[in-house]
């Protein structure tokens, strides 16, 4: 595997949820969420801290497995990381239950109700247990 981090993206309308990977790919960790006008900057700064080597971004299809309306912001999301991190590979990953399993996640780990509430927990979660399930799959 070549050197470099994995990094997990959850995109939404409001805010995108980031996570990381250790330098080993073994666990990841969520870094928080962002707006669509801080996110590449953050992301640069990521980059800068250690090289990433993988975008592991979420795949929004229906219960049925179709594209719709939230595919197609993603993709235009994605058209700019490439054009942002050139080197990088970017793999999609069906997101379906990531909001779900994230707010589950919270509720089993204690974390108060009002806590749980604020949204950008739950998006950086999502691109936690996405990038987490991923690392998983590939040791």
């Amino acid at each position: 595997m070549s050197a470099g981090r994995f990094v997990g993206i959850d995109v939404g309308t409001k805010r995108i949820g980031v996570s990381r990977s250790d330098p080993t790919a073994i666990i990841a960790s969520p870094i928080g969420t962002f707006s669509e006008k801080t996110i590449f900057r953050e992301l640069k700064s990521l980059q800068q801290e250690s090289p990433i080597h993988t975008f592991i971004v979420g795949w929004p299809l229906s219960l049925k497995g179709h594209e719709n309306q939230s595919t197609e912001m993603v993709e235009k999301f994605i058209k700019k990381l490439q054009a942002a991190f050139p080197n990088a590979k970017i793999i999609k990953v069906d997101e379906r239950y990531s909001s779900e399993a994230a707010k589950q996640l919270l509720i089993d780990s204690g974390l108060k109700k009002k806590k749980r509430a604020e949204k950008g927990i739950i998006d950086s979660t999502a691109a936690t247990i996405l990038l987490q399930e991923y690392l998983d799959e590939i040791h």
